[in-house]
């Protein structure tokens, strides 16, 4: 054995000692603490994850809840920051037309229509996740829960790995309503609040936000310095234009039925994402990520893209009507009616670089409609759920394509030219004069390819609780679940401007074909849940997730160099998941914590690789295992001063096997192998009619890969080292319903990646994405009505 091979795991357990010793440090300090006097205790934490409300520690799954009134306190406005505290979960948000959910290292983010969620995103209890439209801002909320393992049962099949379920603020009886503006470091301007207010038979709500940011990352395309081809000025990027409003009504006839219609628009203009190429730097610049770019997109970008600029522009619409009906003491009926849809186009210089060389957009679309109808009927020691839904989704993503041919076959290196790419000064090597003989100046060139996916998935499930004795607690579920599939392909790739050859072999020639194929499941889960004393329960789980089979209809190249049709079948990924853990509560409730391990075997696990044309494509990475264990602790140390702490820790890699292919004993992509995150609060009374507030939240993870290969693409670590951020907040509030704070995150302004490689990596120029430096700012909170009590 190696020194290697006994120094990792020696450093694997120190660091789970290191974790185990934060949280019984947390524990001790707050046993010391309880000698003291202490009048308040932690709120009990309810969820709803079972589809009825429960004690967070009756719950025999691993669950991390936020309320409302807590997210506002930290000041978590977008669902990218939910993962800097919550263990097990990674967001990854290059822009709201691309989020990536992380949850015990498997990634939801394809924006293929011909694929699905491994995480389901839920709002308002409706499935929202296709990833072009699952982003969405964090308003006038209730309460988020982050379930994790397979929630297949109760959640849908694309809750394969784990859930994450929002709930918005529903309408109130009594008058109140709230004004937050504030002001911040790059020009940051945001406006949110809500007004409710009813009758006994109808109340009303209506909450909005507006949140503008100048881009931290400069963009000098276009400027008198700039070498770029785009012929205008272009934004700085990560530039934020969002708008979004909520109106909702509440009809309550009698005491037994409740009515809620919500709905939700929301509107993104951002100027969109730093790509940052690695070999060639910008004109009298660097290629680090932190510093300026020169992305300055295609002189065609209005003909080819619909948008003369880089940049996102995104609409959602979402519509939802939930009834609940207690029929008797036993029964309770719901049926949740929703539709959603959104339309987005994001064009982004795929190279970036100043040349006309990998220009894309992505137009995206999507409408689903869905209907579920459950009922929940408790009687004697038995609690049973069962119900069926309806959900079905129609959507496309175009890919338009733009370049110069000269350069983009010059950047490849395919004209066996000694000129580079881009020259030392910046200047862009445009051979097309040489290549016609004076005959042109420029070689334009464009295509387009667009998948189509049509799914309709049709559920019935029954979960089943039975108190077997006082201290015992069991649980069995199953959903049966059919889904219908239709995807399509279409390309218009014109041949080569200078040989009349074809450029790229994906050519439909305009023609839409498609291919149809039925499939089905049965997705069990077991339960167990043992009451060790009244504040302590201890819990085992198995079930399984699916990711469903992938119908993918492409084009390929035939042994003659032509393009052909290819459809082909990703099997399911099927995942397995054992898991216990325990909950507990102490001292009087003002400790509470859980622990849980867990284990999980993959077969057919699903990755997204690109081909030598950088088009993405679905693959079978094989058998795969997951083994991890996570750790939540809060503790109220006096009536002041409150504390959390958690950890993570997941060893996740496709197996080690030649079966597997390529990727073989490679880890999951964007999954750190530990997490961590602590965070203080404190408040005090600092006179009759002020109070302070305050917390400070710090969070850190491990190495993370972004690309499934592990490698570096062309020389270049495609990887972000370990790195930690912290957030600060410092406010005080008057009993005249007012408050003001300062903020800041990333208050060490540390430097880190949000992704690496790339469209641009597909093509052998790998890009990095930087993320946000300091933010600061102050908020300004106004409370009307029942609002400030």
């Amino acid at each position: 054995m190696t020194s290697k091979d006994i120094s990792q795991p020696l450093f694997k357990l120190t660091k789970l000692s290191l974790a185990m010793l934060c949280i019984t440090s947390v524990n001790s300090y707050a046993a010391q603490q309880a000698e003291k006097e202490i009048e308040k205790s932690l709120e009990e934490v309810v969820v709803v994850a079972q589809k009825r409300a429960q004690s967070i520690q009756d719950v025999p799954v691993t669950i991390t809840a936020y309320d409302g009134d807590f997210l506002e306190s930290v000041g978590i406005g977008e669902l990218d920051a939910l993962s800097d505290i919550t263990p097990g979960l990674v967001i990854q948000e290059q822009s709201p037309n691309n989020p990536g959910f992380v949850i015990r290292g498997i990634t939801s983010d394809s924006g293929s229509s011909q694929s699905s969620s491994r995480v389901s995103v839920y709002y308002n209890g409706v499935d929202v996740s296709r990833s072009r439209g699952s982003y969405f801002e964090l308003f006038d909320i209730e309460g988020i829960e982050v379930v994790k393992g397979p929630q297949a049962t109760l959640f849908g099949t694309a809750a394969s790995v784990g859930a994450i379920s929002v709930a918005t603020r529903k309408p109130e009886q009594d008058f109140s309503a709230q004004i937050k503006a504030s002001v911040g470091n790059f020009s940051a301007k945001n406006l949110s609040g809500f007004v409710t207010g009813g009758s006994n038979l109808v109340q009303g709500r209506f909450a909005f936000t507006s949140r503008t940011r100048d881009g931290f990352i400069e963009n000098i395309a276009g400027n008198d310095d700039s070498q770029s081809a785009g012929g205008f000025v272009q934004e700085d990027m990560h530039a934020l234009d969002h708008v979004s409003y909520r109106p909702s009504l509440r009809i309550t006839p009698n005491n037994d039925v409740t009515i809620d219609l919500v709905y939700t628009y929301e509107k993104n203009d951002d100027s969109g994402t730093s790509f940052k190429n690695g070999l060639y730097a910008p004109t009298g610049g660097d290629t680090s990520p932190y510093s300026f770019v020169e992305l300055s997109g295609s002189p065609l970008s209005k003909d080819v893209f619909g948008k003369e600029d880089l940049g996102v522009e995104r609409t959602v619409n979402d519509l939802n009507l939930t009834v609940n009906w207690d029929v008797n003491d036993n029964l309770t009926v719901t049926s949740i009616t929703a539709q959603r849809s959104f339309d987005s186009l994001e064009v982004f210089d795929g190279d970036g670089t100043q040349a006309w060389f990998l220009e894309f957009a992505e137009a995206a679309e999507g409408d689903q409609f869905s209907q579920e109808l459950r009922a929940v009927y408790t009687t004697g020691d038995f609690t049973t759920i069962f119900g069926a839904s309806y959900f079905d989704e129609d959507g496309s993503q175009a890919v338009p394509f733009s370049t110069e041919e000269s350069v983009f076959l010059n950047c490849l290196g395919l004209l066996g030219s000694d000129l580079p790419c881009i020259n030392t000064d910046g200047s862009v090597n445009v051979l097309t004069p040489y290549l016609t003989e004076g005959a042109a100046t420029l070689l334009p060139y464009s295509l387009e390819f667009t998948n189509y996916g049509e799914n309709t998935a049709y559920s019935a499930f029954a979960d089943v609780s039975y108190r077997a004795t006082n201290a015992l607690e069991l649980t069995a579920g199953l959903r049966y679940v059919k889904e219908e599939k239709r995807s399509g392909y279409q390309s218009d790739a014109p041949n080569s401007v200078l040989t009349g050859a074809a450029l790229f072999t994906v050519d439909t020639g305009g023609e839409v074909f498609y291919a149809e194929a039925d499939y089905d499941d049965w997705l069990p889960r077991f339960n167990a849940l043992y009451e060790i004393n009244p504040t302590t329960n201890v819990y085992a789980t198995i079930s399984k997730g699916r990711r469903s089979e992938v119908l993918e209809v492409s084009s390929m190249s035939t042994a003659q160099g032509d393009a052909a049709i290819s459809v082909s079948e990703v099997p399911a990924e099927v995942i397995w998941n054992y898991e216990t853990g325990i909950k507990g509560k102490a001292l009087q409730n003002r400790v509470d914590y859980s622990v849980a391990m867990f284990y999980q075997e993959y077969s057919n696990f699903q990755v997204t690789l690109q081909d030598e044309e950088g088009v993405a494509y679905s693959a079978d990475a094989g058998s795969a295992t997951n083994i991890g264990f996570e750790a939540e602790v809060r503790a109220l140390l006096s009536d002041e001063f409150e504390v959390f702490a958690n950890t993570a820790f997941l060893d996740a890699e496709i197996d080690d096997d030649s079966n597997n292919g390529q990727l073989a004993g490679n880890t999951f992509r964007l999954q750190p192998e530990w997490t961590f995150s602590t965070g203080v609060f404190y408040g005090t009374e600092i006179s009759n009619s002020l109070s302070l507030t305050s917390s400070l939240i710090y969070s850190y993870r491990t190495e993370v890969f972004f690309e499934p290969e592990n490698a570096p693409i062309s020389g270049l670590d495609i990887s972000q080292e370990a790195f930690g951020l912290m957030s600060a907040r410092v406010g005080i509030a008057s009993n005249a319903n007012w408050s003001v704070s300062l903020y800041a995150n990333n208050l060490l302004d540390e430097e880190y990646l949000v992704d690496a490689g790339n469209t641009g990596g597909g093509f052998g120029n790998p890009t990095f994405v930087a993320g946000a430096p300091r933010m600061f700012g102050v908020e300004f909170t106004m409370n009307f009505g029942t609002a400030g009590l």
